[in-house]
C-alpha cells in the first residue's frame, strides 16, 4: 500500500499553525516607555542639562543607558504575569538595554527627526487587565533563552548577543556588566583629589566583590549584588512612562570635585561619592549595621528615588498602540 507523505506533512503544518495561533490569542501585546527627566523636563540624546548636582550646575549629557529585565505586569488582585520580551538587538531573553543617547553623539535634544536609541521595552503577556508594574536594574547573573539557562551577567562580551556585546558596557568579564551607566560633562573639569582633572563626572554600578573566572567554567559569586526591583502598584502602559529623574540621582552630588577613587561613583565601598549616590539609587553600599548583610541589596524592595511614574508623551503613547 502506498502511502501519500504530502497530505500528512500538510497536516503536520496546519495543526503547527493552529497550536501557534492558539498560543498567540491567549497573548497580547506590551510596550513600556522609559523617559530620562532633569530639572522637571525630559531630556536626552545630547541635550543640554541645567540644576545639576549640589550647585545646581548646568552640564551636558555624555552617556546615559541601562540594563533592565524580569517584567512583570501585576493584576487587580496583586497577581504578577512575566512579559515575554521580543528578541531584537535590544532585548534578549528577559533582559532590555535603554540607552537614551542618539547614534550621531551630537548636542541636540532628542525628537521625532532625532530619536534616542532605545527607550522602550516590547513583548507580550498572557491576556488579562492589569493596573501595575513591576521590572529590575541590572544585568541578572542568568535567564533563560530558547528554554535554555543562559549567563548574562558574566558572559564573555566579545561573543555575547545583543545587547549584552557592548564593551562600553563591559567592566571586565570576572567584575561583569555595567548595569547603569550615566556620565555628564559639567561646567568645567572635575577636580580629582590629587589636583589633575577630569572631563566628566560618572555613575557605574554594578556588582563588586566578585570571585571566580568563566572562562576557566568557574561559577562567579559576588558579594554585593547591587541590583535593584522597582514595582508600581499603579502603571497603564498606554497612557504612561517610567521617569527617570537625573536631578535626583545627583542631588547632593559634588559634580565639580572628585575626592578619591574613581571619578563620580564606580561602586566602590570605599569611595567618597558613592554613599549619597547609592541613596538616590535606594540600594545600600555598605552594611547598614555590623553583620547585617546587606550591602549591595535594595533599601526598601520594590523602591527607588529616581524612578517614577510620568505621564507619556503623546507620540509615544501612539506609538504603544501600533
Amino acid at each position: 500500500m502506498r502511502i501519500s507523505v504530502i497530505p500528512i506533512v500538510l497536516a503536520m503544518a496546519v495543526s503547527s499553525a493552529s497550536v501557534s495561533q492558539a498560543a498567540s490569542a491567549k497573548q497580547q501585546p506590551v510596550a513600556i516607555n522609559f523617559a530620562l527627566m532633569a530639572d522637571g523636563r525630559e531630556v536626552g540624546c545630547g541635550a543640554p542639562l541645567s540644576n545639576l548636582g549640589a550647585g545646581h550646575l548646568p552640564g551636558k549629557l555624555q552617556e546615559a543607558r541601562f540594563y533592565v529585565y524580569g517584567f512583570e505586569m501585576i493584576d487587580a488582585k496583586g497577581a504578577r504575569a512575566p512579559v515575554s520580551l521580543e528578541q531584537n538587538d535590544w532585548q534578549y531573553a528577559d533582559v532590555a538595554l535603554i540607552d537614551f543617547k542618539d547614534a550621531r553623539g551630537g548636542n541636540a535634544p532628542c525628537t521625532e527627526t532625532n530619536p534616542a536609541k532605545n527607550t522602550r521595552v516590547v513583548g507580550t503577556v498572557p491576556r488579562g487587565a492589569y493596573v501595575g508594574l513591576s521590572f529590575s536594574v541590572g544585568a541578572p547573573v542568568e535567564s533563560v533563552a530558547d528554554g535554555k539557562a543562559v549567563s548574562i551577567n558574566h558572559s564573555n562580551v566579545e561573543t555575547a548577543p545583543p545587547p549584552l556585546d557592548i564593551a562600553g558596557m563591559a567592566w571586565n568579564w570576572q567584575a561583569g556588566r555595567r548595569f547603569f551607566s550615566f556620565e555628564i560633562y559639567p561646567p568645567a573639569p572635575v577636580v580629582k583629589a590629587d589636583g589633575s582633572k577630569s572631563r566628566g563626572w560618572m555613575v557605574h554600578l554594578g556588582s563588586t566583590g566578585c570571585k571566580g573566572n568563566p572562562a576557566t567554567g568557574e561559577i562567579v559569586s559576588c558579594a554585593h549584588g547591587n541590583r535593584f526591583a522597582v514595582v508600581f502598584d499603579r502603571f497603564d502602559p498606554k497612557t504612561q512612562q517610567i521617569d527617570i529623574d537625573l536631578t535626583t540621582l545627583l542631588a547632593n552630588s559634588d559634580i565639580t570635585v572628585d575626592k578619591g577613587g574613581a571619578v563620580g561613583c564606580m561602586s566602590g565601598l570605599d569611595d567618597p561619592e558613592c554613599p549619597v549616590v547609592f541613596k538616590a539609587l535606594g540600594l545600600n553600599l555598605t552594611d547598614t549595621a555590623p553583620g547585617a548583610d546587606d550591602a549591595g541589596k535594595q533599601t526598601k524592595p520594590g523602591v527607588s528615588p529616581i524612578f517614577s511614574v510620568g505621564a507619556a508623551a503623546p507620540a509615544k503613547e501612539a506609538r504603544s498602540k501600533q
